[in-house]
């Protein structure tokens, strides 16, 4: 250090000192989730839709062959005096196939839409998180009630159970059959193998109580992890959406299309099936996500050299 008549002097640098580093610190102001934590691009997410796509109809293959008729069910015999094979057959349906799956799937659809605008807000996500939201969950739905299905099928083309009123569909020529054997195998319908197959021999489980029941119990589980309204309306409500699918299900007793233990492996795995795409595909049960004023602060290591983001 110098000091003379021009007052201080600072020292001059040494040349062996190491040239100064600049540092550029690039200030964000308020955004929103998806700028702080950008998502993957246009095409990884169309190859993710894709994927899924392709697990759904993977996942529909089976329901697919055994409904078009692909494979045929199993060829089951009957005792001559077995009388849970002799009720008559009733043309009309209280709840036919139409109504089932148009009213199972119309109001799921309606019921997630709305609750995920309803959380959407709730979140403060912003309008750009509806669609991911809605894809998600409607997809899981979609999902697990394509492996219900699919499911059913294989077990009424696997097992071949008689229905209630297998004798008045088949009518089987009685003077051909020898009922002092017991168990008859040798028997011939005279009604038309598609009424055969579709009408007698596809009695469990129950198609229509496992789709009722497993609409009815995502939705009451769809319900319960948004945790809206009241909990006395909404458990009012809730134990009407599974009396409806129960209703369903007895219907089909009732009507001689199905036995009781049908209906009631039927209503088990509808439980089930909805119980685990809720839990494990879905994920509506996991912590919620962030909103945009919960998000933590970005970490402030340098992502490029000399930069730093907070």
């Amino acid at each position: 250090m110098h000091t003379g008549e021009g007052g201080f002097h600072p020292p001059s640098p040494s040349p062996w000192s190491p040239a100064p580093r600049e540092l550029q610190v690039t200030v964000r102001g308020p955004s929103t989730q998806i700028d702080q934590c950008p998502g993957l691009g246009w095409r990884p997410r169309k190859t993710l839709v894709a994927l899924d796509i392709a697990c759904l109809l993977m996942a529909a293959v089976p329901f697919l062959l055994c409904e078009l008729g692909l494979v045929p069910p199993v060829r089951r015999g009957f005792y001559c005096n077995d009388s849970s094979i002799r009720y008559p057959l009733m043309a009309a349906e209280t709840v036919s196939d139409g109504a089932l799956v148009s009213i199972g799937l119309l109001l799921s659809a309606t019921a997630i839409a709305l609750g995920e605008s309803y959380r959407v807000r709730r979140q403060g996500l912003g309008p750009q998180a509806y669609a991911p939201a809605l894809y998600k969950e409607l997809g899981a739905f979609l999902f697990g009630c394509t492996v219900g299905q699919s499911l059913t099928n294989v077990a009424k083309v696997a097992v071949g159970r008689l229905r209630p009123h297998f004798l008045a569909v088949c009518c089987p020529d009685m003077a051909l059959v020898d009922c002092s054997r017991g168990y008859v195998e040798a028997y011939i319908c005279t009604a038309s193998p598609s009424e055969e197959k579709e009408a007698s021999r596809k009695s469990f489980y129950s198609g229509h109580a496992s789709f009722a029941m497993y609409t009815m119990t995502y939705l009451v589980l769809y319900m319960q992890a948004q945790g809206a309204g009241r909990r006395a309306p909404r458990a009012l409500l809730q134990a009407t959406l599974l009396l409806l699918a129960l209703g369903t299900g007895l219907t089909r007793v009732a009507e001689h299309r199905h036995h009781p233990a049908d209906v009631a492996a039927g209503l088990l795995q509808g439980i089930l099936v909805a119980t685990w795409a809720a839990f494990h595909i879905s994920g509506m049960f996991q912590p919620q996500r962030l909103a945009p004023q919960q998000l933590p602060p970005c970490s402030d290591s340098p992502t490029t050299i000399g930069h730093t983001h907070c």
